[in-house]
């Protein structure tokens, strides 16, 4: 039997990038509605992964966002905490806006989104997953504000996890390093990079130097973790930080 059969889920950044390949991943194993949320109206638009869909267009950091769609998560058995930005600069030169621009997606967004899957989830139960990074896990110069919004989330989870454990919400979180998506074309060294050698030259070249393993994932390998982490299989995980990161942080 389809292990998400009968079931349905939230994915925000649904769009590109992991959380498209989640909500295919669901799709294909089963689930019967995914509610996908993204900015990018037009994006989210042409999503198409063969189920039921509730299209949510919106920022997740705004409150507002989440009280208009507080119908839509009824009933649902699970979320994926996914929509977030990068950007690159060290502390002496960053400026306060751009510390706000990624805390405010990568931290605040969460927050609200992970709030309004354990609100639907009351009384049922579920499996909440979050898409951290290693970078909240490794120090690196040039990424304080992304690393810290990822750190913070860590914590997040944890205590999600601490306090959904009543009403049988499981909380956990996946911590990928490198994966080859569209939010990688918003840093300017990586942006600068691919248009030198191309994307791909880029993305191997940038895997040869970071990681062990020698390659960045795949979305498709990260929506295959954090499948598991919702599926039965993990039951008796919460509060946990899968780390998907080709030996990055060793």
């Amino acid at each position: 039997m389809p292990p998400f059969r009968h079931r349905s889920y939230l994915v925000t950044g649904a769009a590109s990038g992991i959380g498209l390949a989640v909500a295919q991943h669901l799709a294909a194993n089963g689930a019967q509605r995914l509610v996908l949320a993204d900015r990018d109206a037009d994006a989210l638009a042409r999503v198409d992964v063969g189920c039921t869909l509730d299209l949510l267009p919106g920022d997740v950091a705004d409150e507002a966002f989440w009280d208009a769609a507080a119908s839509a998560l009824a009933g649902i058995d699970g979320a994926v905490v996914n929509a977030g930005v990068a950007g690159a600069g060290i502390i002496a030169d960053l400026p306060f806006a751009e510390w706000r621009r990624i805390l405010s997606v990568n931290l605040d967004g969460a927050f609200l989104t992970l709030r309004a899957a354990m609100r639907a989830m009351r009384g049922k139960g579920g499996a909440i997953v979050a898409t951290t990074s290693a970078a909240g896990i490794k120090a690196e110069p040039g990424v304080a504000a992304y690393g810290a919004s990822k750190a913070g989330l860590i914590q997040l989870v944890k205590v999600a996890a601490k306090e959904g454990a009543a009403d049988r919400i499981r909380v956990n979180a996946i911590a990928p390093a490198g994966v080859e998506t569209p939010v990688w074309d918003a840093v300017p060294m990586f942006a600068d990079r691919a248009a030198a050698i191309g994307r791909d030259a880029a993305f191997a070249e940038l895997a040869a130097l970071a990681t062990p393993l020698g390659r960045y994932a795949k979305a498709e390998e990260i929506a295959g973790q954090v499948a598991f982490l919702l599926s039965d299989t993990a039951a008796l995980m919460t509060g946990a930080v899968l780390v998907s990161d080709g030996g990055y942080t060793l």
